[in-house]
């Protein structure tokens, strides 16, 4: 038997693996000797007719070699026209497969993956276009427990903008799925004659097609355990439900097909069967067809989907259980009614409501905003406990977190509120920027993901109040992204290399790629950012693409040259502009001189957004300007001005960089007056955030100024007693900025968390002290008005709600006596007691799980009350276990293992890990206790948590990778941490984390 091109190319393509350690090159150079004998052996044993099995002893004497074969074999992508079969084809009486595979034993039982390999990582370099397509798919899925059986039928055709004629590879995890049936244009298939089985590959040889065109109808027949499936991805069990996660690989976890998003396929007839009284609802992507019981299967039905559009395996959705839901319809622009339908389990169908209506003006949003409408008759979401991201834009067929669809004012607070509307909103904008619109490959997955982050952004913005969403989005971007941007798994939004996927998912690929298309509609322009993106779809619809098509849209629809733009998809990072100024009063002009320093070899194109403030009026002497810094180094000049002005730099946060003073200094004379007077919400509010740096630096350096604490007093008095602030503004220009926040502005080696939480602790007990009695006043004016008030998600309400806790939580600060401590807890009980919603009753619980000495009692009381409470809610039950991981009580350690042991706690849930195990992290003065305890609890936790899911251990693996930043003790048992995590059998998700971690 002749090893086939696509096997000899696999064996040839080892030389382009990447180093990943100095421990693993001794084995990459044996597996790439290895590979060349088995090359040329299997040369010579075909070409003189004896029998040559690929799985056979002379390439299994290398056994690292086959993990290489299926990574490398992965890079074959790139866009291609569409050309469908003139008439729909049939699915061949699948209505009865039960137990009418062709072969007993699974046809990829002898497949086993190789032990003792180090994964390989892949290259967006090494991209190629598949040699033959799946065009057209029909499945039937048999759902019985303990089994599911999946037949398909592919139309494969050769790729139009392929290499030409080959081979037919197919993704496959062998872990999960026997192949029972393999037939091509019903015939059955001959291993080693027509096709190759490797570890995650099943290669059809063009050979086994009847002509040259690579065209034929491919069936298979495959068995899966959704029941057994922890990694919840592919086709899992969830409660009451079967439900699927095929983002980014998991459709080869539930049958042999090219699993890589340029392969955009219609799936024409899906076709689901189950229990009817256990699962009385299917569901798939696209339109309903029909249902109706199967015949001679007494208590079975069945239900057929299809999806005109063609898109790849991991928009591929179906929904199986016992659910409840709640029905609406929605009018587009042009006259067509779409149904809308929302499901979950029955006992929370009175709490989807909110989404509904997030749903519809989502919908109406992107019609004004784009001129998008939806293209479906018909939209469903599910609501799913057990799920690893936040929600899924499957096609027609939404899946959610449960954490991200479900609210009412008993259970959810105002940010649940938010993110529900929010990732709402996010899902939606993906049908267009992400299905419609695809990428070609995984490396280009910010193509969707950055451009729909920005889409909902703005929808949030403005829906509520765009400043208040600008901070919230810049706080969250400093606190994760540029975290994540100074650590080991540093990466440009467009990666260029990988060794699991999932791990990519990251706050640079979305947070950072929404400040890069932000960048766009900057320069651009909102008008001119629109002609971009109705260009792009113009171009694109219905097809996979990349960054640079994106760009080259943007750039051709305004007629400019964004070629230095495109910088940023490749320069890993955050970039650095230095400021200097100067004011020439004679001439009235003023000069602003900006540098920049990255990790690009050429300087980026930054758009840095100014405006001056008049020093003597205050009045704003040059609205925002868009200044377009190209160059190392560049001098911008203001004429005609009266006076000396302040200048506002990097409004709106124009930019993703970090803003420094060329002096070194801190201008806290400048800051003061901007933090009065600037027309810039964001700008305003950035301004008192860096007095309170200033002050708490000095706390933390022994060195506090009675001028800087001057400056953050009168910063904070005037904040506090203006009237015509936006009240949600208000409430984050009081609060200080995080230790996250803080910790990013030192150097590396230097960040010390539990000084850091003191020093910060210090100065928000000092600004209590000093304004305890307006602070006080203030609450009880608030609580007044807000007695009597009805329960609603208004801006004004959340408002109101956000500065009264943010009151209340200077209020209950003040607790170093036993009588401050009973005071303190006594608020914080009444706060709790008069709750009327979930926002109010978690800012008393949040402050009451930090309460010790005499306001112990109160806080043990009213943890206990909250639980019983909760009723067995999981939600609620895991903001119980948040609010205690996050507690600042000197044994968190010790009570958070103590919740490890809880009845309600589960590994296997990743919502309840992230509520407690990914919380603690997040508590730094406890994981970073000077012990060394909480790296050691994490690290145990992880590896136990990678033998069920190595999404949710690569994530919470990242807590313990950044060890550089801390101080020596801290960096020591940090690394000593990850070094006892290598030396285990690890998942790929985890091993390039600890991996990258450990360089």
């Amino acid at each position: 038997m002749r090893l086939s091109s696509t096997a000899l190319s696999i064996l040839l393509a080892t030389s382009r693996t990447l180093a990943l350690g100095s421990k693993n090159l001794q084995r990459r150079t044996n597996a790439i000797s290895s590979l060349a004998t088995a090359t040329a052996t299997a040369t010579a044993n075909s070409s003189s007719g004896r029998n040559f099995p690929f799985e056979s002893s002379v390439v299994s004497s290398s056994q690292s070699n086959l993990r290489l074969f299926h990574s490398i074999q992965a890079h074959y992508n790139t866009p291609f026209d569409r050309t469908l079969f003139s008439k729909p084809f049939a699915l061949s009486k699948m209505a009865s497969v039960r137990g009418g595979s062709t072969a007993t034993t699974a046809l990829n039982s002898a497949v086993s993956a190789p032990e003792e390999v180090a994964p390989v990582e892949n290259f967006r370099l090494d991209y190629k276009p598949l040699y033959n397509i799946v065009s057209k798919i029909n499945m039937n899925f048999d759902i019985v427990d303990g089994k599911t059986t999946v037949t398909s039928e592919m139309a494969v055709e050769k790729n139009p903008n392929g290499p030409g004629a080959g081979d037919l590879v197919l993704d496959g995890d062998e872990t999960c799925v026997k192949l029972m049936t393999l037939q091509l244009d019903g015939r059955d298939l001959v291993e080693g004659s027509d096709y190759e089985l490797f570890p995650g590959k099943l290669v059809v040889k063009k050979s086994a097609f009847s002509d040259d065109s690579g065209s034929g109808l491919l069936k298979t027949v495959v068995e899966i355990v959704p029941e057994e499936n922890t990694q919840l991805s592919g086709l899992y069990k969830s409660g009451p439900m079967y439900c699927t996660q095929c983002e980014a690989m998991g459709f080869r976890r539930i049958t042999y097909y090219p699993d890589r998003p340029d392969d955009m396929a219609v799936f024409e007839n899906i076709r689901i069967e189950a229990e009817k009284e256990s699962y009385p609802v299917l569901l798939s992507n696209g339109n309903f067809i029909e249902s109706g019981d199967v015949e001679n299967s007494p208590g079975r039905h069945f239900a057929v989907w299809s999806d005109p559009f063609p898109k790849p395996s991991y928009l591929f959705c179906v929904v199986a259980g016992n659910l409840g839901s709640i029905k609406d319809s929605y009018t587009t622009t042009s006259g067509k009614e779409v149904h809308l339908e929302i499901f979950s389990e029955k006992e929370n169908v009175n709490k989807l409501h909110y989404a509904m209506e997030s749903l519809k003006r989502s919908m109406k949003w992107d019609e004004d905003k784009f001129g998008l409408e939806y293209d479906l008759g018909i939209y469903n979401i599910v609501a799913v406990n057990d799920f690893n991201m936040g929600a899924m834009e499957n096609k027609g067929l939404n899946v959610f977190n449960t954490a991200y669809v479900l609210a009412d004012p008993a259970t959810a607070t105002d940010t649940d509120y938010e993110r529900v509307e929010g990732v709402i909103g996010h899902e939606y904008f993906h049908n267009w920027t992400g299905n419609r619109v695809t990428c070609r490959d995984w490396f280009q997955l910010t193509l969707k993901e950055g451009l729909t982050v920005f889409r909902d952004q703005e929808f949030s913005g403005d829906m509520g109040s765009k400043a208040v969403k600008r901070i919230e989005d810049v706080q969250s971007l400093r606190a994760r992204q540029f975290a994540e941007d100074a650590g080991p798994m540093s990466h440009p939004i467009r990666p260029e290399s990988y060794i699991s996927m999932d791990n990519f998912y990251t706050a640079t690929v979305y947070s950072k790629g929404a400040e890069v298309i932000r960048m766009y509609s900057t320069l651009l322009t909102e008008e001119g950012f629109r002609k971009g993106m109705d260009l792009y779809f113009e171009r694109h619809d219905g097809t996979g693409v990349t960054c640079d098509d994106f760009r080259a849209a943007m750039a051709d629809a305004n007629g400019v040259d964004l070629d230095q733009f495109g910088l940023w998809y490749s320069t890993p990072g955050t970039p650095v502009v230095t400021y200097s100024h100067e004011f020439d009063a004679e001439n009235g002009t003023f000069k602003l001189k900006l540098s920049q320093t990255s990790k690009s070899e050429a300087p980026l194109h930054i758009p840095v957004s100014v405006g001056l403030i008049d020093k003597v009026t205050g009045k704003e002497v040059v609205p925002t300007t868009v200044l377009e810094l190209k160059k190392a180094e560049e001098t911008f000049e203001f004429s005609g001005l009266q006076n000396e002005v302040i200048p506002s730099i990097l409004r709106g946060f124009s930019a993703p960089v970090k803003l420094v003073s060329a002096s070194g200094v801190i201008d806290e004379e400048a800051l003061a007056f901007l933090a009065a007077t600037d027309t810039d919400g964001f700008n305003r509010w950035e301004s008192g955030q860096r007095l309170f740096t200033s002050l708490i630096f000095q706390e933390l350096n022994g060195e506090m100024t009675e001028k800087t604490k001057d400056f953050v007093f009168k910063a904070f008095e005037r904040t506090l007693s203006d009237p015509n602030m936006d009240l949600s503004i208000k409430a984050y220009a009081l609060t200080l900025p995080s230790e996250s926040t803080l910790a990013e502005e030192l150097s590396e080696g230097k960040v010390d968390p539990v000084a850091i939480h003191k020093s910060r602790g210090a100065v928000r007990l000092a600004i209590a002290r000093k304004f305890q009695q307006e602070l006080h006043k203030m609450y009880e004016s608030l609580s007044e008005s807000m007695a009597d008030e009805e329960f609603k998600v208004d801006a004004l309400a959340v408002g109101r709600r956000r500065l009264r806790n943010t009151i209340f939580g200077y209020l209950t600060t003040i607790k170093e006596t036993p009588e401050e401590q009973k005071a303190a807890a006594n608020l914080a009980t009444a706060h709790y007691d008069s709750a009327i919603c979930m926002t109010d009753k978690m800012a008393a619980l949040n402050s009451l799980a930090s309460m010790d000495g005499e306001g112990a009692s109160a806080r043990e009381s009213v943890l206990q009350r909250f639980y019983d409470e909760a009723n067995g809610d999981a939600l609620v039950l895991n903001k119980w276990f948040t609010a205690q991981a996050l507690a600042d009580l000197p044994d968190v350690v010790d009570r958070v293992k103590a919740l490890t042991k809880h009845p309600d706690f589960s590994l296997k849930n990743p919502n309840r890990c992230r509520s407690l195990l990914s919380a603690f992290t997040m508590n730094a003065a406890a994981f970073h206790a000077e012990s060394g305890e909480g790296y050691k609890f994490i690290a145990e936790s992880i590896a136990d948590i990678d033998k069920l899911n190595p999404q949710i251990s690569s994530r919470m693996g990242t807590a313990l990778i950044q060890w550089k930043k801390y101080n020596e003790d801290r960096a020591i048992l940090m690394k000593e941490q990850l070094k006892n995590l290598s030396q285990m059998k690890l998942s790929d998700d985890l091993f390039e984390v600890v991996n990258r971690g450990l360089k």
